[in-house]
């Protein structure tokens, strides 16, 4: 096994899977700005079971993006351990993390995501399946708390299975995505588990990463929401200091984002590119009337045009 994650520095930084957004062409703009490991968009193992062909699609990466690790969702230990296999032998990513940590309203009505937390006999069994059907490195990732289970307990409990890396969001399932982050608790998983620990959640700001990166002790930070529509704050974050952005800055990477996109996906691409626009121009003069236009745009060229470039 090529276990790449004890080839990570300290203080590496991972962008964290994203539904919806982390697919490749945003991955890469985060690799250009110093991010060390991109995990894919959440794929389901149900879909992989039984029709791979569309999860597959979403879940293609270029070289550039290595390390990457695919990220699997679901509920039942057979399908996880189908998918891994899938996974492992047409993909050849470079890791194949599960993901406990999803507190959106249709993921746990699967009974997956952060709802298969609190479940520990499965939870268990999932892991397994997934560790005994691939000789890529295994990685989960997890909240806080879920229901009656804490991290700490569910970290116990599955303390005897090969697991190389933990990303702890810092919240519980009941936050979602709100509220203060649990660095303590974070801290504590240390005594708990032995492979690689990303700290993840709030972190949108160098301030911010300094903060969860002491208080946390972990060995990397993840960084999700933080990086949508701001690629370079793994920079940032790196270099310790926020860069001087401007209204060209910004119009130059989303323009590359843009083009890349187009090269991917073609007009579909774009269209799932208007969140990711509006995020750029979160913050600027003008924001609100750039985002009523983005929201219609089909083309680079229509991009461009509202840039005045």
């Amino acid at each position: 096994m090529n276990n790449f994650y004890k080839n990570l520095n300290k203080n590496s930084l991972a962008l964290a899977p994203m539904a919806g957004v982390a697919d490749s062409a945003f991955r890469q703009m985060c690799k250009k700005f110093g991010a060390d490991v991109l995990y894919s968009e959440m794929a389901s193992v149900t879909a992989l079971f039984y029709a791979p062909e569309k999860t597959l699609e979403l879940v293609e990466f270029a070289k550039i993006e290595r390390p990457y690790v695919v990220q699997l969702f679901g509920c039942d230990p057979e399908h996880f351990a189908q998918a891994t296999r899938i996974i492992t032998e047409k993909v050849k990513p470079d890791g194949i993390d599960i993901n406990f940590g999803c507190p959106v309203p249709k993921v746990r009505k699967q009974g997956a995501g952060a709802v298969l937390m609190a479940d520990l006999k499965k939870s268990k069994e999932i892991i397994k399946a997934t560790i005994d059907n691939t000789d890529l490195p295994v990685s989960i990732k997890t909240r806080t708390k879920s229901g009656e289970v804490e991290i700490l307990d569910f970290l116990k409990h599955i303390e005897n299975l090969d697991i190389k890396a933990l990303m702890i969001h810092g919240r519980t399932l009941n936050q979602g995505f709100a509220g203060e982050i649990d660095t303590a608790v974070i801290k504590k998983a240390r005594n708990y588990f032995g492979g690689f620990i990303f700290a993840n959640g709030g972190i949108n700001s160098v301030a911010d990463a300094e903060k969860v990166r002491r208080e946390t002790e972990a060995d990397g930070l993840a960084l999700a929401r933080g990086a949508l529509g701001r690629p370079w704050l793994f920079e940032e974050i790196k270099n310790n200091q926020e860069k001087i952005i401007d209204k060209n800055f910004i119009a130059e990477v989303a323009l590359e984002h843009a083009r890349l996109v187009n090269k991917l996906k073609g007009t579909q691409g774009i269209v799932e590119l208007r969140k990711h626009l509006c995020a750029y121009v979160g913050g600027l003069p003008g924001a609100k009337e750039l985002r009523r236009e983005f929201v219609r745009v089909e083309t680079v060229k229509e991009i461009r045009k509202i840039f005045n470039l």
